[in-house]
């Protein structure tokens, strides 16, 4: 590939255009009788000769460009594989890495769904939530309802909630799940062979939104925990709780309701804001989901 015309030969050139006599070195010489613009000291026209070599420059410069894109897609290729948003974890102590990390690097919240724990016989409370809470990183997590009848397992969410946690609880959560920020999540489940744990930490990603809206339905279903009652549902609904929910579930307005029930709006709004609170539910709609659950309707 030619790289254009140097100086020195240039120069030759020129003089040789002048009848200076072609007083120049051999290299110049050379390089004139290669592109073709002398010819036995005749002095021969550039623009075939000169035209050649920029052709010769357009060529590369395409060759150059459909390399660089070949040369991209094949970065882009490898780039994808070293970020891919899922991360398999095989080993359990990898796995307590990973949890304990994410609560370390947490900055705002962290979301959890735990049926119970694949790592060890007796669930424990995680030694990285108490620093994380001090730094103002909030908690939320849905336990299994299982888990709360057995006096290891009440204790444990217990000395979480006592820590800052806030806690509920809903039959069947479907798996172990860990949500840091809205950066990563955790799965984890046990292998099919037991006494190991797999586990994929997945990264930014359609997945990992999909996982937080499963934490947030839960969420919304759940039941809140207090502190040293599984449930805030102890006392048994009242004839009159009975009959509000029944009228609510019928999708009676609360002007309605207070005609029916024979007290103001105003009595209606707060008995149903103090059955949301108890129940743990965030909308009418919760409240029924709820009330159902528990033989209220």
């Amino acid at each position: 590939m030619h790289e254009g015309l140097s100086p020195e030969a240039e120069k030759l050139y020129l003089a040789m255009l002048r009848g200076d006599g072609g007083a120049g070195s051999g290299g110049a010489r050379e390089e004139l009788e290669r592109l073709g613009l002398i010819r036995n000291d005749d002095v021969r026209p550039p623009r075939s000769a000169l035209a050649a070599i920029a052709s010769g420059h357009e060529a590369a410069a395409v060759r150059a460009r459909e390399t660089a894109e070949v040369l991209a897609a094949a970065y882009a290729e490898r780039g994808a594989k070293e970020v891919d948003f899922v991360e398999v974890l095989k080993d359990a102590d990898e796995v307590i890495s990973a949890f304990e990390e994410m609560q370390s690097q947490a900055k705002a919240e962290i979301r959890a769904l735990d049926p119970g724990s694949y790592l060890s016989p007796q669930p424990e409370a995680s030694p990285a939530q108490p620093p994380a809470l001090l730094r103002g990183v909030a908690y939320r997590v849905v336990y299994e309802s299982a888990l709360l009848q057995s006096e290891l397992g009440f204790a444990s969410v217990q000395e979480s909630i006592a820590v800052g946690e806030q806690a509920r609880t809903f039959p069947g959560v479907p798996l172990k799940l860990v949500i840091a920020d809205s950066d990563r999540a955790l799965i984890a489940v046990p292998t099919v062979t037991g006494g190991n744990v797999v586990a994929l930490l997945i990264h930014p990603s359609v997945l990992l939104s999909a996982l937080i809206e499963l934490f947030e339905a839960f969420w919304r279903m759940a039941v809140s925990i207090t502190p040293g009652g599984q449930e805030d549902t102890q006392e048994e609904p009242t004839t009159a709780t009975r009959r509000l929910m029944a009228l609510l579930s019928a999708g009676l307005t609360d002007e309605s309701i207070a005609r029916e029930l024979g007290v103001s709006e105003r009595t209606v709004h707060r008995r149903v804001s103090r059955l949301q609170q108890l129940l743990g539910a965030q909308t009418r709609f919760q409240l029924g989901v709820q009330a159902s659950r528990r033989g209220w309707l």
